[in-house]
């Protein structure tokens, strides 16, 4: 073959080759990025489960970003604008993701910004594939309330029960010798109604507060509309604030929405609006407004009322504990409200705080994580498509 027609065949065929080569490193690029685009997604059905589990379970995703969140993960806390909370699940995620292994840690985690303990949780996380993290979570409280509860129980039982109970006793005996005195059989009757009524109150009261102390106290959860709770707490102290010609205002409608239970959400702000009616004067005004900051509601109540001193500030959540003793009994309050609107609020994964001054009234608010729209309808779109 004559030699000039060697370097142009040479050419000719390293171009041939090295087009091959390009076709079959764009070809390995096309499916190493069509492996990947796959993988992304979460697998068959992972939603659907996670969806429907009782207790507290996310997944997240290389970022920490959470792609699939049980109810109860969203109404405990857990996750706010796809986010994880807690610092220490977002270490235990990351820890798992570098060993490959399956994790597990207990903690005692707070909830909202006043680092109350809401519990003490046993978390397990495994890897779901090459990119997720599965992390699902047991609830420990039960057995160490179970004793809280009881030891408080019969503390208030023996502390507090026994006044009204004693003072039944004495009016009974007195209604004897007084049997033949109309009119005062009239006044001790009516003494006997009041004490009576109040005896029924603090039942209730305390047995409310040992079923929102249980570890099942959220089982009806659901996305709710805070306009409609705070609406109806209103409505049902309208006839007793009118009665006293307190104005109950209330702000514009957020539309606003959150994970939770519709019926203790709304005893929690209508114990709010009924404490600032009954520590108000007579003519005055009561205030509700709906706020939402940084992914969460955000609920204040605030009164033209008495006021609350400084030092008791940090102590008016307590059970019975009550800044004017003798203002509360007069007015048929039981010492409970304040506990039972902290204890339906941090089940709630949020808080309560307030603001006083003697004199100026004072205002309490209620902050609760605010429903992620798109994780929200995901979940509901999910329940949608399992099978009945």
């Amino acid at each position: 073959m004559d030699n000039a027609w060697l370097v142009p065949l040479s050419m000719l065929l390293g171009g041939v080759f090295g087009a091959g080569v390009v076709v079959l490193i764009i070809t390995a690029e096309r499916t190493a990025r069509a492996a990947d685009v796959a993988e992304r997604s979460l697998p068959d059905g992972v939603a659907a489960v996670i969806a429907t589990m009782h207790n507290p379970a996310v997944v997240v995703d290389p970022s920490n970003t959470v792609v699939a969140a049980s109810p109860q993960a969203l109404a405990v806390g857990l996750v706010v604008r796809r986010k994880l909370v807690h610092d220490e699940l977002a270490a235990l995620v990351d820890r798992v993701r570098r060993s490959g292994e399956m994790g597990s840690e207990d903690l005692e985690l707070p909830r909202g910004g006043r680092n109350e303990v809401i519990g003490y949780l046993s978390f397990r996380a495994a890897q779901l594939g090459n990119r997720y993290v599965l992390v699902t979570a047991d609830d420990l409280t039960e057995s160490r309330r179970i004793d809280e509860v009881r030891r408080d129980f019969v503390a208030n039982i023996s502390h507090e029960l026994k006044t009204p109970i004693g003072a039944i006793g004495l009016l009974s005996e007195t209604l004897v010798i007084a049997a033949d005195d109309p009119a005062h059989v009239r006044k001790f009757a009516a003494q006997l109604v009041t004490e009576s009524e109040r005896l029924g109150a603090l039942t209730k009261d305390i047995i409310e507060l040992s079923r929102l102390q249980s570890v099942d106290a959220l089982d009806a959860t659901e996305e709710t509309s805070i306009d409609k709770v705070v609406q109806a707490a209103i409505d049902g102290n309208e006839v007793v604030a009118r009665a006293r010609g307190i104005e109950l205002i209330r702000a514009k409608k957020s539309k606003r929405r959150v994970i939770g239970d519709p019926g203790l959400l709304q005893v929690a702000v209508s114990n709010l609006i009924a404490n600032a009616v009954k520590y108000s004067p007579d003519n005055t005004r009561v205030g509700v407004g709906v706020r939402a900051v940084k992914g969460f509601v955000e609920i204040a109540v605030t009164d033209q009322g008495v006021g609350i001193p400084e030092a008791d500030l940090d102590r008016v959540f307590e059970r019975f504990y009550r800044v004017d003793p003798a203002r509360s009994r007069a007015t048929g309050g039981t010492g409970l409200g304040l506990a039972i609107v902290k204890h339906i609020i941090s089940n709630h994964g949020g808080d309560v705080r307030v603001w006083s001054q003697p004199g100026k009234g004072s205002t309490f608010t209620i902050r609760i994580p605010e429903a992620d729209p798109e994780l929200t309808a995901a979940l509901e779109e999910q329940m949608e498509e399992q099978p009945s």
